[in-house]
C-alpha cells in the first residue's frame, strides 16, 4: 500500500489490524505498509493511536498488561533479552518491581538509546549471552527472556548490581515453586562462572 495513494478510510483499518497483532509497533513498521508519519500523528490526535516513546505506538485502547514495558523494550532493542531483576518478575521469582528493564547485549554491541521504557543494560559474553533463552509472546511481540535457572545464575554473577539478597530470595524461590531442576541451574551457574559462589547455598536447599 502507498501512502500517496492510500486514503484514510483505507489506511486506518491497516494500521489497527496491524496493532492488534503486533501490540507494539515502531515507526519504521508502519512505514512498511505505507503509513506515513504525518498520518501517525493524525491517527494520535484523533485518539486511535497512542504515542508511548519516540517512535512507538500502541492503539489507545489497548488493554495494558504488567509486561508491556517488556515488549516495548524488546522493540528498542530487538537484540537484547530481558534479563535479572525484569527476568525474575516476569517469571515470580521476586516481590522486587524494578523501574527499568533489565536487557542483556552482547559485551561489543551498541549500547541503546531510550527516553521510554528506561533501561538497565547489562554486557555479557557471546556464550553466556546465548545460554538459556526463552521467547514469549507478550502483547503480540516476541520477547526474549532468560529461562528461570539462567536468570538465577546471572543475579549471583550480577549479585554486586542486584544484591546478594535478591540473588538467594530468587535461589529459594526456584526451588519451592519448581521453576526448574537444581542440574539445570547447575549447568548455567558453570556457564555464569559462578559455580564456586553458588555452591553452598544449593547444597543447603538438598
Amino acid at each position: 500500500m502507498s501512502t500517496k495513494k492510500g486514503r484514510p478510510a483505507q489506511l486506518r483499518p491497516a494500521v489497527v489490524r496491524q496493532l492488534r497483532k503486533c501490540g507494539v509497533q515502531r515507526t519504521r513498521d508502519l512505514e512498511r505498509l505505507g503509513i506515513s508519519r504525518e498520518y501517525l500523528r493524525k491517527l494520535v490526535a484523533t485518539g486511535v493511536l497512542q504515542r508511548v516513546a519516540r517512535g512507538l505506538y500502541v492503539l489507545a485502547d489497548a488493554d495494558i498488561s504488567e509486561n508491556r514495558t517488556l515488549a516495548e523494550a524488546s522493540q528498542r532493542v530487538p537484540n537484547g533479552i530481558v534479563c535479572l531483576l525484569s527476568a525474575l518478575r516476569f517469571h515470580g521469582l521476586t516481590t522486587q518491581a524494578p523501574f527499568e528493564v533489565w536487557m542483556a547485549i552482547d559485551r561489543d554491541a551498541w549500547r541503546p538509546v531510550s527516553d521510554y521504557p528506561a533501561l538497565r543494560i547489562v554486557r555479557l559474553s557471546k556464550k553466556a549471552l546465548e545460554a538459556g533463552i526463552e521467547k514469549h509472546r507478550i502483547e503480540g511481540v516476541s520477547v526474549k527472556v532468560y529461562a528461570p535457572a539462567k536468570t538465577v545464575a546471572d543475579c549471583f554473577k550480577f549479585r554486586n548490581k542486584v544484591g546478594l539478597d535478591v540473588a538467594l530470595e530468587a535461589l529459594r524461590d526456584f526451588r519451592r515453586l519448581k521453576k526448574g531442576s537444581m542440574d539445570e541451574l547447575w549447568d548455567y551457574a558453570k556457564v555464569c562462572r559462578v559455580a564456586n559462589v553458588m555452591r553452598p547455598y544449593m547444597e543447603s536447599l538438598t
